[in-house]
């Protein structure tokens, strides 16, 4: 049971409490739910630029913004101000990233089935670096590349490093669908491949054990694995790719990008890397989800004979995180935020699936019921980038505030957005 109010270092940096609003880089989020509706993703810029401004002082130049987490044209814009790549793994990422204005030559692309398409495009617009993932695009490239139409290259590993986290977003192990196995000795034949295309510049290997990891034994233990593995191959870059944990409920608690980064260097310097290898990561999380709120209107309350069901206007359908990997939240009434939270509900959202639950044991005031607006904090990552229109529900706007001031990056969806799709 959590009697105790919500926990402010669960919400974004600028978060203050009264007693009934909060707000958020200056602005309420009583008046944000009032003028603009709810579901609402509402984005603290400060907080995102301070967490960019980290993981940049943390790393070597080319450390990049995981995208997938979040990405809009707005977050992509901010992320290459702060000093950031940008790391994309489609061609309809890379297309909105230059869309946004951010310079191909600092985007990153990924991608383990990247079509011929997406690799022309790539290589026409000159990206800073694509990461080689599979035999098969080591085929297209030879194809593609030449003298005339170079390209910059990392190449994507397996160190069989199994991080602590659940199933579905584990990468570092041998039996995984991404990058070239160390152990089988698949990595150095890829290598010598990639190093027979004229035109083709190898600068090193990236790696990646998975996302929501807490513990950085198991980055240290994967870069240790690279650092040795390239030892004579006078590379000049290394990134351990992204994952960085970051905590979603009271009691987690998260290593910084900071503390991340020096446990990478100290790592570097014990297994005597050479000092001119850039030391690189791909932070999204990290970055993204302790930077928003998402905020929701109560419309029923059905207390049953187990447990009470709240039922909120959003749900699976702009946060899958709960019902794909069973993660934790919490959630506190923005008109009550420093009350104790002593009624115990099942927040549970508006598709037609049993499985649409937000929170399975969500505590909220006694005073919460229909008509108030709850917060659930920590939505920054995953939640609109993995949002989808299930039973045709609109996807939710988008706020950044600051000093202050609200800003709309994207707007509602209407059903006209989604009806034109129609033929």
């Amino acid at each position: 049971m959590s009697a105790e109010p919500i926990a402010a270092s669960l919400l974004p940096d600028t978060a203050e409490f009264s007693a009934n609003d909060v707000t958020v880089g200056g602005v309420s989020l009583r008046g944000l739910a009032g003028s603009y509706g709810t579901p609402l993703f509402v984005y603290d810029e400060e907080t995102l630029r301070a967490r960019c401004r980290e993981a940049v002082g943390a790393f070597d130049d080319g450390v990049a913004f995981a995208s997938k987490s979040f990405l809009c044209g707005a977050m992509a814009r901010l992320a290459f101000e702060e000093g950031l790549c940008i790391d994309v793994a489609t061609g309809g990422e890379l297309d909105l990233v230059l869309r946004s204005g951010v310079p191909a030559g600092r985007v990153i692309m990924h991608g383990n089935n990247k079509s011929a398409d997406e690799l022309e495009r790539a290589i026409d617009v000159g990206v800073h670096r694509l990461v080689v993932d599979n035999f098969e695009e080591i085929g297209l490239l030879a194809t593609l590349v030449d003298a005339s139409s170079p390209l910059d290259c990392l190449v994507r590993v397996t160190p069989g490093v199994e991080a602590h986290t659940h199933e579905f977003v584990r990468t570092g192990q041998e039996d995984t669908k991404f990058g070239f196995s160390v152990a089988t000795g698949d990595a150095r034949k890829a290598i010598d491949e990639l190093r027979s295309i004229p035109g083709l510049t190898l600068h090193g290997v990236h790696a990646h054990i998975g996302s929501q990891v807490f513990e950085l034994i198991g980055f240290v233990e994967s870069f240790t694995i690279l650092a040795k593995f390239i030892a004579e191959d006078d590379f000049d870059e290394l990134c351990i790719g992204g994952g960085l944990g970051v905590a979603y409920v009271a009691g987690e608690s998260a290593p910084s990008i900071h503390e991340w980064g020096d446990a990478i260097r100290v790592a570097a310097h014990e297994v005597g890397l050479d000092a001119n290898v850039r030391l690189l990561a791909e932070p999204g999380r990290a970055i993204v989800a302790q930077s928003a709120v998402t905020l929701y209107q109560v419309g029923a309350v059905k207390p049953v004979e187990q447990r009470t069901y709240m039922a909120v206007d959003g749900g699976m359908s702009d946060n899958p995180r709960p019902v794909l990997y069973g993660s934790g939240y919490e959630a506190f009434d923005v008109a009550d935020p420093l009350a104790e939270r002593l009624q115990n509900v099942r927040l549970v959202g508006k598709h037609c699936e049993s499985g649409d639950v937000l929170i399975d044991e969500a505590w909220l005031p006694e005073s919460t019921g229909v008509r108030s607006i709850i917060a659930t904090p920590v939505t920054g990552a995953y939640g609109y980038s993995m949002a989808s229109n299930y039973n045709r529900v609109p996807r939710p706007a988008v706020l950044f505030v600051r000093d202050g001031v609200a800003r709309e990056v994207l707007r509602r969806e209407t059903f006209d957005d989604m009806a034109r799709l129609e033929v």
